[in-house]
């Protein structure tokens, strides 16, 4: 009986490996050719008499009601140049990314067929850590200056968002962006709705990264990542017996899914856990919900959060 047993589980799990590695043929075979700008190069290697000519080319990075005096100033102001010699330091050769970019968008169009290619264009920004990379339909802005590692001597930012300011998160917040234009807004705002809305766009990744780790996916290290595990019946145990997740007290917004150096559950392992905790819990409900129902994932983006949360059969192991 025991062989038996061996017998079906390896046979399930080549037939796991078959199957993924049929999905990834598929994917390698979309024809994909990402193109990349570097309007940080042409904005910062431009002369100031010849400025009129990259708000010619590239209009809407230059709106309306700015005087030519306020990106002269950026142009030519010390701090800003420094930026920009440290991108190039670090991106001179952005032929990785765009690989990684061409295999990203395989990825969408296996699962949003309709969707555009989009052009990938590079900035120099204002170290806006909400705005590092957007996804707008036809276009990809990536804030290069936010993406030069987590030491990096500009950054004066807390640990919990500086970790995240690495080379290998830039797929992963172009698929949030991705996700959340397609993830449609539902009127309930209370904490389950909230943890499903954000796992919905985790759950994009694991499709549309198969290859990252899920510390890359949501931002995490490793030890966050083992945190969580290890911890998870017990915080949804915490959430259940609270009565909290049907309360739409925006505190608990801020205590569970925000970015922060850590979760507030009032309780001595607030210290050890991470930020978002709620963000990771609605992953996990997600993920069991597509494990017990035949969805695809545009269909999962649009899929009320109460449905999957009672379709998901959501239970953490002890």
């Amino acid at each position: 009986m025991k062989i038996y047993r061996f017998a079906v589980v390896l046979c399930l799990f080549f037939l796991s490996c078959d199957q993924k590695s049929k999905v990834e043929k598929e994917v390698e075979e979309i024809p994909v050719d990402i193109k990349v700008e570097r309007f940080d190069k042409a904005f910062f290697e431009t002369k100031p008499e010849d400025l009129a000519k990259v708000k010619r080319q590239y209009p809407f990075f230059f709106p309306a009601g700015n005087s030519d005096a306020v990106w002269l100033q950026k142009m030519q102001e010390p701090i800003w140049r420094e930026v920009y010699e440290e991108v190039q330091k670090k991106y001179s050769n952005f032929e990785p990314v765009r690989e990684e970019f061409n295999s990203l968008f395989q990825h969408v169009k296996y699962y949003f067929p309709k969707t555009k290619t989009p052009k990938v264009i590079t900035v120099i920004g204002e170290m806006d850590y909400n705005a590092k990379a957007i996804y707008a339909d036809s276009l990809v802005i990536v804030a290069l200056e936010l993406y030069l590692g987590k030491d990096h001597k500009f950054y004066e930012f807390p640990n919990y968002l500086k970790q995240n300011f690495e080379e290998k998160q830039i797929m992963p917040d172009v698929v949030s962006s991705f996700a959340y234009r397609n993830i449609p807004a539902f009127p309930d705002r209370n904490l389950v709705s909230q943890m499903i809305f954000e796992g919905k766009q985790l759950y994009a990744k694991d499709l549309l990264l198969p290859a990252y780790s899920d510390a890359d996916k949501i931002g995490y290290t490793p030890e966050q990542i083992k945190w969580c595990e290890e911890n998870e019946a017990y915080m949804w145990r915490y959430f259940m017996e609270k009565e909290i997740l049907y309360s739409d007290d925006p505190k608990l917004t801020t205590r569970f899914m925000k970015p922060a150096p850590f979760s507030k559950f009032y309780l001595e392992i607030d210290n050890d856990s991470p930020g978002r905790v709620g963000a990771w819990i609605g992953w996990q409900m997600v993920r069991s919900y597509m494990k017990n129902n035949n969805v695809t994932l545009p269909e999962l983006l649009k899929t009320d959060n109460k449905e999957i949360f009672e379709k998901s059969k959501y239970k953490p192991k002890k």
